[in-house]
């Protein structure tokens, strides 16, 4: 090596030096770009809750084995309630559609007779939210609760369902026990959330029936729901199938909960068995169980949530979405 060459490589190497020692004396924080989380992280859950009586919105939880759930944004609201005579924002119900595009329905009052909507492309800005009016056509509807969104990729459409008390129907089970109220589930049909099919009845169990939550499993449908009954008391979440999302579907189950009151069911298949997670609200956590091949197993002691979730709906999204929702 002549001597030029030589003092070439010795100027090279000198320069590494120097980069790499002002690296480690001035270390500069750098964000990790979402590609890179993509690939380091994996794809987890999102809950998304409401807390109180639903005044401040919408909240999330994140979780990457179903089992533990960590609040994001402080357990702060993500979104404020605009609609309805309470504005509030009660049992957000989160899909992704067939259009790529999240789709959430929620309770907006205790006496409506209509719900909210709005729609996101990333879960953090959210459309202008909108009242659907899906039971103003029924004179004597006294509310519209918890309604649910499940998506038919078959016919590109969406269904919509609630549930709502019509006084004068289904005297034989009219309560006073509960107020009076003896729900039934409906629903509705879109394919755009723009033009909507007439209001039906979707299911009549022959008893009080709230919080509707309706998966696809196999070849058909399963729908977790809530026995609302108080004398006897039942107050437990069951389930009913069908070979078609808009029914019929058959007679409800036996409890699959135990001896405690629960509501709010969302379902989530997690390592090919399906969880049911569910509020129990009069003890004022959540709780969870787990399909088995003998039956429901309850893994209620298994989960953990941020104190105070009510019920919600459980999705998958990626580590991306994940990370973007953390820098909220």
């Amino acid at each position: 090596m002549n001597k030029l060459n030589y003092l070439r490589l010795l100027k090279t190497v000198f320069l590494i030096l120097f980069f790499l020692m002002s690296i480690l004396a001035f270390p500069q924080k750098r964000e990790i770009p979402n590609e890179t989380l993509v690939s380091i992280y994996p794809d987890g859950y999102l809950f998304s809750y409401f807390k109180g009586n639903g005044e401040d919105g919408l909240h999330f939880a994140y979780s990457e084995d179903g089992y533990k759930w960590n609040a994001l944004k402080n357990d702060t609201s993500f979104l404020t309630p605009e609609v309805g005579k309470d504005k509030l924002m009660r049992d957000p119900c989160i899909i992704k559609g067939g259009d790529g595009l999240y789709h959430m329905v929620w309770t907006v009052s205790w006496t409506d007779k209509g719900i909210g909507y709005a729609s996101s492309q990333d879960l953090i800005h959210w459309s202008k939210q909108e009242f659907i009016p899906v039971m103003a056509h029924e004179e004597k509807a006294r509310n519209t609760w918890a309604p649910e969104i499940t998506y038919d990729d078959k016919s590109k459409t969406y269904m919509i369902y609630w549930a709502s008390t019509i006084d004068g129907k289904f005297p034989e089970t009219k309560s006073d026990d509960e107020k009076g109220y003896n729900h039934r589930i409906y629903y509705t049909t879109t394919k755009d959330f723009k033009k909507f099919a007439k209001t039906k009845l979707l299911y009549e169990p022959g008893f009080n029936v709230i919080d509707a939550s309706i998966v696809k499993q196999d070849e058909g449908y399963v729908m977790y729901l809530k026995d609302e009954t108080r004398n006897p008391v039942q107050k437990n979440l069951k389930t009913a199938f069908s070979k078609k999302l808009t029914g019929p579907y058959s007679k409800a189950s036996k409890p699959i909960t135990g001896n405690y009151w629960a509501e709010g069911p969302t379902a989530l298949e997690i390592d090919n068995n399906w969880i049911v997670y569910f509020d129990k609200y009069t003890m004022k956590k959540y709780g969870a169980v787990k399909e088995t091949a003998n039956g429901w197993e309850d893994i209620s002691e298994q989960v953990s949530f941020p104190a105070g979730t009510r019920h919600g709906t459980v999705i998958k999204v990626s580590a991306g979405e994940i990370a973007d929702l953390k820098k909220e």
